[in-house]
């Protein structure tokens, strides 16, 4: 076991320094992105090459049921490979023993990538770029609420209590004092990001009531992929050390801002290192301009897997920092594409649409795959808008029946994404869709039980 250990991620190496490895968490992503894995001894690891799971923990909604996804062969369970990334090998620090966390990449009986295993999508994805010679970079933003514990869900969700004995206050973005309310949870954040190897770039309190931003480096996107996934059990485990919760819902709270993971793109060129978005002197360049195009273009159709659930399209207020449109424009965040102020060498695209309640993989996988579109068609963007971009019309899809249909005829987008991809995610999100649609909501039973 000492040899394999030592060729861990140093993070990982540091963290069992001294100690014995009690246990390693094997790991995949489901759609909803959900860890799904079993729990082995550490002695077992190291035995093994790889491990099963069926192929329909893809076929599974979000409340546990099940989409009929499973094509020809029928809903046999079939046993895919999961193979270990063990660069994603990283330490599970709020557990009682010595645990290690693995991310593992889904494979078929052939040895073939699983086409709807989210983060072979996303490794889809970074290929075709590659093979244009491009490579892609992003930096996530997350967005997420702290919340008192919320254990009948008839119940509204309600701002933590801050240390002060006072639930969280909104309307207070930016404010120190509004961050140290729960500055436990903060520190214990830092410490499981510092434990896993994981670098903030910053934590900001946001607009809503006991609403926070993390911010990630820039980096390959499989990477940062990976480290929002771990990202988001890392902050639920904080959280619950202090009778709180964490919750990544698009719109948790009514009357509040929603969370969004806005994604920052550029695009390097692999024989130089280059940024495609600027020229030799230090302009905006073609493929700068299609990128945005793309997106304008492109994102409604990939609205479904940006927003992918009911609760995603609550967040789409007008002035309630959420965009409403595909607009873009400079260092303006009314838009829903954002250039951020930048140098030349990092020039990049914001996109301000992605919900925090997206699964990772997909999120920056439709958006990469939107940007690559307005790429290699040389589409044109739409002219900069220049204003409050609240006070013009929405384009966007309103309601996820709707971003479905668009989805489902989106076919330069399954192109990219993969047709196999598209077809289960449809299927699942009608099937979580249609139960839904059979829940009365409380709005309902106050207004038209006695008056329709």
């Amino acid at each position: 076991m000492a040899d394999w250990t030592q060729k861990l991620p140093q993070a990982a190496q540091t963290y069992l320094a001294g100690r014995r490895l009690d246990e390693v968490e094997c790991i995949i992503s489901d759609l909803p992105g959900i860890a799904r894995g079993k729990a082995v001894p550490a002695s077992k690891f190291a035995r093994q090459d790889y491990f099963h799971l069926p192929d329909s923990i893809f076929y599974q909604t979000i409340t546990g049921d099940w989409g009929e996804a499973a094509g020809d062969d029928g809903f046999i369970e079939k046993d895919m490979i999961l193979k270990p990334d063990m660069q994603t090998a990283t330490a599970a620090p709020w557990t009682a023993d010595w645990t290690l966390q693995v991310i593992h990449d889904a494979y078929d009986r052939n040895d073939t990538p699983v086409p709807f295993s989210p983060r072979n999508v996303l490794k889809r994805v970074c290929e075709l770029y590659r093979d244009k010679g491009w490579e892609p970079v992003v930096a996530p933003e997350m967005e997420f609420f702290l919340v008192a514990r919320n254990i009948d869900p008839a119940h509204e969700i309600k701002p933590m209590m801050g240390r002060s004995g006072r639930p969280a206050a909104a309307r207070q973005a930016y404010s120190m004092t509004a961050v140290d309310e729960y500055g436990p949870v903060i520190d214990d954040i830092y410490d499981f990001a510092e434990a896993q190897g994981f670098e903030i770039d910053g934590i900001t309190q946001e607009g809503g009531a006991g609403q926070l931003e993390i911010n990630l480096l820039h980096g390959d996107p499989v990477k940062l992929a990976d480290e929002v996934f771990y990202f988001k059990r890392l902050i639920r485990e904080a959280a619950l050390r202090h009778d709180c919760f964490a919750t990544f819902m698009a719109k948790p709270i009514e009357d509040e801002p929603g969370s969004a993971m806005h994604i920052h793109h550029s695009v390097l060129d692999v024989e130089t290192g280059r940024n495609v978005f600027s020229a030799q002197d230090g302009g905006e360049t073609d493929a700068f301009r299609h990128f945005i195009a793309g997106l304008q273009n492109h994102m409604p159709d990939a609205l479904a897997v940006i927003a992918p659930y009911v609760n995603s399209y609550r967040r789409y207020v007008k002035d309630h920092a959420a965009p409403i449109n595909l607009n873009w424009g400079r260092d303006n965040r009314t838009t829903g594409i954002r250039i951020p102020i930048s140098s030349p060498a990092a020039r990049r695209v914001e996109n301000r649409l992605a919900g925090m309640d997206c699964n990772p993989y997909l999120g920056i996988a439709a958006s990469l795959a939107c940007g690559y579109l307005g790429m290699t068609r040389a589409e044109e963007p739409q002219p900069e808008f220049k204003g409050d971009a609240y006070d013009g019309e929405g384009d966007i899809p309103r309601v996820l029946g709707t971003a479905l249909n668009m989805f489902d005829e989106a076919t330069a987008l399954h192109q990219v994404l993969g047709h196999d991809f598209a077809r289960v995610y449809s299927i699942v999100k009608r099937a979580e869709y249609d139960e839904f649609l059979q829940v009365i909501s409380p709005w309902e039973r106050e207004h038209l039980l006695m008056n329709v």
